[in-house]
């Protein structure tokens, strides 16, 4: 017998106008990714930054030799970009000034932090056209019966992939810069978060997801020279890889199929692109690649685990996730689809 259906709670007066704005506010929010865009390709972050990491408006106009008629447009848009906390505002002087806080420093050009990696081309790719587009097929791809996702049943392309190249090599260009910042960013921090661990290992195999980039792999060989390093790619990446690194030995291949051996292998960012099938493929493959755990052995990889704890991060993990949905074959999974992931794949334990 089916359960009774509960009844609709009729909300107060108060609430209706609370949801109204809610509503509003989900409906408009593309507008703030906009003007994200809108800023970095101005160039507003580098344009602060030059003018010693705060500016007023008629500031920005000046820096950017925008038509003084744009004043009072550009006022708007700082407003809300500062309100939405890519910029802090200072009210403490006559004239409102616009600061460059942690977020928008992911967005200046030309920094020498050595932590610094720019971030421009991860919004130009994510506020793209082709990201939007595929993004608006959500409704028509849920009635389709259909192996591809929404980016590649629109565009007739794979994102990150070969295809991509010979239809657009200009978008193909920037979404792999994207990928790249975004994938190779905290690297520095992981390593002295796990220092421990690092210098335990005396071998170690690298890799190449879908950015098909050594980055890491030269980062943990440069912060630990004891450990040897072997980077699994494909043969077109290590045709283009210099080779004045010879504390690293570069293979070509197919994590799906063959893994070379080692003590450790270490992943960053590659499964989340991934189906639950090929995740169990290749951690499969990982496990046949190094010794048992009373040996050493080790799996190490870093990706996204969706934390249940309401807010900010959890919304992003979710954006990523519908993102994922939509441009790849993969998803953001949180611990319990990790664990049975990793018992699949023949591992008895993990830690996180």
């Amino acid at each position: 017998m089916a359960a009774q259906a509960q009844s609709t709670v009729v909300p107060t007066d108060a609430e209706l106008l609370q949801a109204q704005a809610e509503l509003w506010h989900h409906s408009l929010s593309y507008l703030t990714s906009m003007a994200l865009k809108c800023a970095v390709e101005l160039g507003i972050p580098t344009a602060i930054h030059r003018l010693g990491g705060a500016a007023s408006v008629p500031d920005l106009i000046t820096g950017l030799s925008l038509p003084s008629a744009k004043l009072p447009f550009l006022g708007r848009l700082m407003r809300l970009l500062a309100t939405s906390g890519v910029f802090a505002a200072d009210n403490s002087t006559q004239e409102e000034m616009y600061r460059i806080n942690a977020l928008s420093y992911l967005l200046v050009e030309g920094v020498t932090d050595d932590r610094h990696i720019n971030h421009t081309s991860y919004v130009r790719t994510a506020a793209s056209s082709r990201y939007i587009e595929a993004a608006l097929q959500l409704p028509d791809w849920f009635k389709k019966d259909v192996p591809t996702p929404p980016f590649e049943h629109h565009h007739g392309v794979k994102l990150f992939h070969e295809t991509m190249e010979n239809h657009d090599p200009d978008y193909h260009k920037i979404a792999n810069e994207a990928l790249a910042a975004h994938d190779n960013f905290g690297v520095d921090v992981g390593l002295r978060e796990f220092r421990d661990t690092f210098e335990a290992l005396k071998s170690i195999t690298y890799c190449c997801g879908t950015n098909e980039d050594d980055t890491t792999a030269r980062a943990i060989v440069k912060a630990f020279p004891h450990i040897k390093c072997t980077v699994l790619a494909k043969p077109k990446v290590i045709a283009t890889i210099p080779r004045a690194d010879a504390v690293i030995n570069y293979v070509a291949g197919d994590m799906l199929k063959f893994i070379p051996p080692a003590q450790a292998v270490v992943l960053k960012l590659v499964l989340h692109h991934l189906s639950d099938e090929d995740c169990v493929k290749i951690l499969a493959n990982c496990k046949k690649a190094i010794p048992s755990r009373e040996d050493g052995g080790k799996v190490l990889f870093g990706d996204i685990v969706v934390d249940s704890s309401p807010g900010l991060m959890l919304e992003t993990h979710l954006l990523m996730d519908v993102a994922m949905m939509t441009m790849t074959q993969g998803r953001e999974r949180d611990e319990n689809e990790w664990r049975e992931i990793f018992m699949k794949a023949g591992f008895r334990d993990y830690k996180l």
